[in-house]
């Protein structure tokens, strides 16, 4: 164990005042603010690909069978969540060791970076080969920096919160996230509502990822600025570092693991096929325009994002199980009459959207309280990340491509089952997992 000490630093109780349990200090909601308005930034650069996917598929790949140039588009999306574990484990265990902040600060600049190369990377007609060469770069990258993102930011936020205010505080990390794919998806609706197709396809994508890279600048700033926790700082003064925290959370802590990973699934491809693919999918199979589809996106994620602190203080009150078990037996029952409820008139899409995203809020409020909560603060960037990363990998990063795929080979109407068996395999997890919402940190 690294026994080095330092001088505690980050959102802690001023000297000689202790916080009422329920109620965040100045300091506690600075910290908060701080590390939702990074992450929110950096998001934006992750969601931009997704949505803007089919153009990118034309840009980037051999012009001739749109599927085929769809669905390798997507499979690039795939590829960068395999690099999502990777970098949970070397960013989370950075976290654990140097601190919550020098692994955000180097998150948001990676991410940044790969959107950028993005924004400027010629077209497959204008350098062949070496255009979809460099979009795989790019979004290993990002795939690297998402995957530490998590664990580090939903440590700090969950580490920065009063007691009884924890879900609340790890709330944010979700709305930060879908504050980013919101921002995306009002750049998406802007853009393909304002330019013409051609001057969409020759720079307009182009502009939004400039855009996203410089939001990225503003979270790096923000980012450098705060201080870290107190919870990793007396970790560090005690002598409990890990100098090798991966090791650390396989060894001492595999029940915690193993769970991350089941309570990730169902909220993992729920996830992304309603609030990042939905859109593309129904312009896919019913044939509404994507300006109408990003429209009711954007307009249920105002909903999601407004709703989720409240979410968060329900778990709060009630406890992890109850509301996460709502989510996920949610999805059970209702995977088949929405997603057979879908059709190309915006009303339609609207009301799939928004009772999928409502549901949602029980996993997304949830999510980075309940994994922070399984684990000490010397390994939890780490249990955080990696276990999270490696489901997400498998269910998340696939579910776009699976979806396309169903779609192309005629099976479109057996999606339900997918979403309904993936919600029951979370179900049994949050049935039985430990209620943690008064659990002591350490």
């Amino acid at each position: 164990m690294n026994t080095r000490s330092a001088t505690p630093a980050g959102p802690r109780k001023e000297e000689g005042v202790v916080s009422a349990p329920g109620k965040l200090s100045a300091g506690q909601r600075k910290a908060i603010v701080a590390g939702t308005i990074g992450n929110t930034v950096e998001w934006v650069d992750w969601a931009l690909y997704s949505i803007f996917a089919k153009i990118i598929a034309d840009e980037f790949f051999p012009k001739g069978d749109g599927a085929v140039a769809l669905l390798s588009t997507l499979a690039v999306f795939a590829v960068g969540f395999v690099m999502r574990p990777i970098g949970a484990a070397v960013l989370g265990a950075y976290a654990d060791r140097r601190g919550r902040k020098k692994g955000m600060t180097l998150t948001v600049a990676l991410m940044a970076g790969a959107g950028f190369l993005i924004a400027i990377t010629p077209s497959y007609q204008q350098i062949g080969v070496l255009s979809p060469l460099l979009l795989v770069v790019a979004r290993l990258v990002q795939g690297f920096s998402a995957g530490g993102e998590f664990g580090s930011s939903s440590a700090f936020l969950v580490e920065s919160a009063a007691r009884g205010r924890r879900a609340f505080a790890g709330s944010w990390q979700q709305v930060s996230v879908a504050g980013g794919v919101l921002i995306a998806s009002l750049l998406g609706t802007l853009t393909t509502s304002w330019l013409s197709d051609d001057a969409l396809h020759a720079w307009g994508w182009r502009v939004a990822f400039v855009v996203g890279a410089l939001l990225g600048l503003v979270g790096l700033w923000l980012r450098v600025s705060v201080e870290d926790t107190e919870s990793f700082t007396r970790t560090q003064d005690s002598g409990r570092t890990r100098t090798n925290p991966v090791k650390a959370m396989f060894v001492e802590h595999p029940a915690a693991t193993l769970r991350v990973a089941g309570i990730t699934i169902a909220g993992t491809l729920t996830y992304y096929i309603w609030v990042n693919y939905l859109p593309t999918y129904a312009n896919l199979t019913t044939g509404i325009p994507l300006n109408t589809a990003l429209l009711s996106q954007t307009l249920c994620l105002v909903v999601f994002v407004i709703a989720l602190p409240f979410a968060g203080v329900l778990s709060d009150r009630l406890g992890r199980k109850p509301t996460m078990a709502g989510f996920a037996g949610g999805f059970v029952v209702l995977a088949w009459p929405l997603l057979h409820l879908l059709g190309n008139s915006f009303l339609s899409l609207f009301l799939v959207q928004l009772v999928g995203m409502l549901l949602i809020l029980g996993y997304s409020a949830n999510c980075a309280v309940i994994m922070a909560e399984q684990f000490p603060a010397e390994v939890r960037a780490t249990g955080i990340a990696l276990p999270y990363a490696l489901a997400v990998a498998v269910f998340g990063g696939t579910a776009p491509y699976v979806t396309t795929w169903m779609h192309e080979s005629g099976h479109s109407d057996l999606l339900w089952i997918y979403v309904a068996v993936a919600s029951l395999i979370s179900l049994v997890v949050y049935l039985t997992m430990p209620e943690t919402k008064d659990k002591e940190f350490k």
